[in-house]
């Protein structure tokens, strides 16, 4: 079977990778073996770089493990020699005693064979009383460790429960709230509706007000309207000029009554001029009172 792998392919692979005539010898060698052991012929396959490296690391690790099976084969073979020569011994033993097995009664065969299973279930080398003891402490051992971490395992239980009930609690909770949520939201929804009209409406009102008040401000512009022109300043004007209707009042009467009299052209220009000097008095009294009305208030 070796046959059908060529040596013509090794040549090209070693000037190639820079693998050695032995590591590949040794991959063929072992590829060989197997496919012998399986009773297959060999596969024709071309040899590079990654295959030889696979199939070296392959055939390695096959090796070391075959070389471990046998170590361990051969202490099994070994351990069992040792108890077949053990069990002869002891046969030969009970034998010459007078306690071979076809002369024990069935029950102490019996009772023996269930040793032996006992021995066997507590893989336990021999059916010593200390033997079993200590594979009895050790079975008391576990079983302790076992209950405690059964213990363990429930408190954990009862805590991941505890958390558990509290998780679904909560989740019903959400579940009222998001539902609660949506029965709520259609008032909301038809509410931030009105306010929204709203206040689209103050946004017109706010639009109309700023264009009253420029057209206000425009107005008093132009009629000449200024700040320091108060309330206060309006109101003392006013009463002035309450007072001085009341001073001028009884000159216009008086005036009124030479409307009556025969006219006298000297006299009616004496008359004249005495009350133009009073209106002039009058007027410039009144122009006093502005000025320090406005000096006040600057």
């Amino acid at each position: 079977m070796s046959d059908l792998i060529s040596m013509n392919d090794a040549a090209p692979v070693e000037g190639k990778s820079g693998f050695n005539m032995s590591q590949i010898s040794e991959v063929k060698a072992w590829v060989v073996s197997q496919f012998d052991a399986a009773g297959k012929d060999v596969l024709d396959f071309e040899y590079t770089s990654q295959s030889i490296c696979h199939l070296h690391n392959l055939a390695a690790l096959s090796q070391a493990n075959t070389q471990a099976a046998l170590i361990v084969a051969n202490d099994l073979h070994q351990k069992a020699a040792e108890y077949s020569s053990q069990a002869a011994r002891i046969r030969e033993i009970l034998e010459n005693v007078g306690l071979a097995i076809d002369s024990l009664p069935a029950n102490v065969v019996a009772s023996t064979q269930v040793i032996a299973n006992v021995a066997n279930m507590l893989n336990i080398r021999d059916t010593e009383l200390s033997s079993f003891l200590i594979a009895m402490g050790d079975i008391s051992l576990r079983k302790t460790r076992t209950k405690d971490k059964r213990i363990q395992l429930e408190r954990e239980s009862k805590i991941l429960l505890d958390q558990t009930r509290m998780a679904i609690a909560r989740l019903t909770f959400l579940k009222r709230t998001v539902q609660q949520l949506e029965d709520d939201s259609s008032p909301c929804e038809a509410q931030m509706e009105k306010w929204k009209t709203n206040l689209e409406v103050m946004a017109a009102k706010e639009n109309q007000y700023i264009q009253q008040h420029a057209n206000f401000k425009e107005l008093l512009n132009r009629v000449g309207y200024t700040p320091e022109i108060s309330h206060r300043v309006l109101v003392e004007m006013a009463e002035h000029r309450q007072e001085l209707e009341k001073k001028t009042t009884p000159i216009v009467n008086t005036l009124r009554s030479y409307h009556d009299l025969p006219p006298d052209k000297d006299l009616a220009a004496l008359a004249i001029e005495d009350k133009e000097r009073e209106y002039a008095a009058a007027e410039k009294c009144l122009e006093d009172v502005l000025q320090s009305a406005l000096a006040t208030t600057e």
